[in-house]
């Protein structure tokens, strides 16, 4: 077929067209901030009044929505759809009740320096970037969204580099924000060579919502820098089925084929995901893109958003929904992130009835009521008891895989072993002699 200039004009537009799409750095520079941008773009118009209402809460709370992700919206039902309301400011926000919290987990509390969040003994929260890809409507760090000033800069994040290596303890580093994959690839590289470069860092992780609200960022520049950083470990934040698109596919295949091992954080969201047949579905779509389901978060007591969150009973009816019902390892642990830096504290179903000193009383997901018989006579012949003075040989070390026998021993290059002779060997006895 011949295509006239007019045609291909009218295709190259298309493929260029395309190509902004699909570059990040577009979305991000024609992301939806303003409510006229965002009627015009959808086609969805609100009376002056609520126009008025949503602005003040603009005023408070800022907007920010990829093109992206606004073209998940249903307009033709935006009131009940669950990505306009993670995305679209709701007048709601501004309805504080009084255990509402401006730092519920006090994180600011939990920082010896700046950027550095140390609650648990053997890892860091590090702040490394307030930049986001989208502001969503239920994020626990609204106090901080927006806030261009609070970008952190090359001096102090190194001074969080030194609070690493001054802590010996630490072997696990978690980057947050923000969103850590929000940097350009060369500053984020200079972030995880500098965390690599300290001998106890053992693992890295990354905390992102980019393969959700911006799947384009998942570049095979970036993934190429992440590789060269090995083990890095990356949880992603789906929290409805209709978020897991075709473009966020893509992402998610790039990153577990690069060898990242990938989890989800959802948050539990009133009128969004508060249902046992949603969760259910989410959970078992994210398996089948090789994502495994990590946390389920109660919403957490911020400032705005009171109207997001559920009774944690709510949590309970679709935990009962998912164990039994759907594969152990696509059951997230439903957690309540403790006000006041208590850390995450899990909350579960009650599948231990009762117990004595012999027996133990349990029900499944069915309802069936079983037994478990406690061993007779337990003892640790292995331990004494007293921890201070254990002079135990406590094999936690890798094995050595020296231990060869047969023809492994001449195959393996470790083992200087050259031939193998038969006991009682008449001419090595001769030798003996």
């Amino acid at each position: 077929m011949i295509l006239t200039d007019v045609q291909k004009e009218i295709v190259q537009k298309i493929d260029e067209q395309i190509s902004n799409w699909k570059n990040w750095k577009w979305q991000i520079k024609n992301a939806v901030k303003d409510i006229e941008t965002f009627e015009k773009l959808t086609g969805i118009q609100f009376d002056p009044e609520e126009r008025l209402k949503i602005q003040k809460t603009l005023d408070n709370f800022p907007l920010s929505i990829t093109p992206y992700y606004l073209s998940l919206i249903d307009t033709d039902n935006y009131q009940n759809d669950p990505v306009y309301k993670q995305a679209f400011p709701d007048p709601k926000e501004l309805e504080n009740c009084r255990f509402d919290m401006n730092d519920p987990l006090a994180e600011d509390k939990d920082s010896p320096i700046d950027l550095i969040t140390h609650r648990y003994p053997d890892r860091v929260l590090f702040h490394v970037s307030n930049v986001c890809a989208m502001y969503c409507r239920h994020c626990t760090r609204k106090r901080k969204v927006g806030d261009v000033d609070n970008i952190p800069c090359r001096e102090k994040i190194t001074k969080g580099f030194d609070y690493i290596k001054e802590h010996s303890e630490v072997r696990d580093v978690l980057l947050s924000g923000g969103d850590p994959l929000m940097l350009p690839d060369d500053y984020l590289d200079w972030i995880l060579t500098e965390l690599r470069n300290i001998e106890h860092v053992e693992v890295i992780r990354i905390g992102t919502r980019t393969p959700v609200v911006l799947p384009y960022r998942i570049t095979d520049d970036l993934v190429n820098v992440l590789k060269k950083h090995h083990p890095i470990w990356i949880n992603t934040h789906f929290n409805h089925p209709r978020e897991i698109t075709s473009s966020s596919k893509e992402a998610l295949e790039k990153l577990a084929d690069a060898g990242f091992p990938l989890g989800n954080q959802s948050v539990l969201l009133s009128e969004v995901n508060d249902c046992p047949r949603i969760m259910k579905k989410l959970v078992q779509m994210l398996v089948k893109n090789r994502v495994r389901p990590y946390y389920l978060y109660q919403c957490d007591l911020s400032e705005g958003l009171t109207h997001f969150r559920t009774p944690v009973g709510k949590g309970i009816e679709i935990m009962e929904s998912l164990r039994g019902h759907t594969s152990g390892f696509a059951i997230p642990t439903y957690v309540v992130d403790a006000p006041g830096g208590g850390g995450k504290i899990p909350v579960m179903p009650n599948y231990l009835i009762s117990w004595s000193t012999n027996k133990i009383i349990l029900r499944n997901y069915e309802g069936v009521i079983t037994t478990y018989k406690e061993p007779d006579n337990y003892n640790n012949i292995n331990c004494d008891l007293n921890c201070n003075e254990c002079d135990l040989e406590l094999k936690t070390n890798p094995a050595e895989e020296i231990k060869a026998i047969g023809l492994e021993k001449l195959l393996a290059d470790h083992d200087s072993t050259i031939s193998l002779t038969p006991e009682n060997n008449e001419r090595i006895k001769r030798r003996d002699d």
